[in-house]
């Protein structure tokens, strides 16, 4: 069965749930691609026993949609405060999530990637990565808390600080990927590791998931508003 919007489609093939991003363009998280996936996932944990999300042909996803981040500090703060509410959504899932990185992820995109438990990327001339201070911006305390906790270590303040984008083989190797393979082998990939994962006991697995990262999604969520604050200010100087 499947079910399509202007942003989000949602299909299940056989236990999995794939989510599959695609607004025609860069796949921008503004409100309603946000509001979509949160009910996508909402969805996937009442039908589903593992879910892929995906994005479209070489965009995966460019991040935060700027138009809104650009209307003001207020709209930014209302924007980047919905997307840390999806995204702890999302790294909080109890089911197994595999993302199907099919090309770009940028800012946003790249959050959305240390937010799956597993990531399989497409090989090509795609960039991985938060520019966030490249741009302008302070990165998030929800971005560098989610880059400490997947990233390699050796990579943290390159990745952050400096702003690095990677290539897929270098972000395989910093951890934003798990895996790059060829672009037309990705999503299949990725819904045939989804089943593997499915196949655990869902109890053992949504614990264990639970404890790893309740702590760091309170610590997220206790910190929000002031780090939110903070960023908008300083963007708006």
């Amino acid at each position: 069965m499947s079910q399509t919007d202007s942003r989000i489609s949602f299909e299940r093939v056989g236990e999995v749930a794939v989510i599959t991003m695609d607004d025609g363009k860069a796949n921008a998280l503004g409100y309603a691609m946000l509001d979509e996936l949160d009910a996508a996932l909402t969805r996937a944990e009442q039908e589903a026993s593992a879910i892929v999300l995906a994005g479209r042909e070489r965009r995966f996803s460019a991040g935060f949609d700027l138009k809104v981040m650009m209307q003001g500090p207020a709209a930014a703060a209302g924007l980047l405060t919905r997307g840390a509410d999806v995204m702890m959504h999302l790294y909080g899932c109890p089911l197994p999530v595999v993302a199907a990185c099919t090309g770009h992820a940028l800012a946003g995109g790249a959050l959305l990637l240390l937010c799956c438990d597993l990531r399989i990327g497409a090989e090509g001339p795609f960039k991985l990565g938060l520019n966030e201070v490249e741009i302008g911006l302070p990165v998030p305390h929800l971005a560098y808390r989610l880059a400490a906790d997947r990233l390699d270590r050796r990579e943290f303040y390159k990745a952050t600080l400096m702003a690095k984008i990677y290539d897929p083989a270098g972000a395989v190797q910093t951890g934003y990927l798990d895996r790059a393979i060829a672009v037309d082998q990705v999503l299949e990939t990725a819904k045939a590791e989804a089943a593997r994962l499915g196949e655990l006991p869902k109890h053992s697995y949504s614990h264990t998931k639970e404890s790893v990262r309740a702590p760091i999604i309170q610590e997220i969520r206790d910190t929000l508003k002031t780090n939110v604050e903070q960023i908008t200010a300083l963007a708006g100087a």
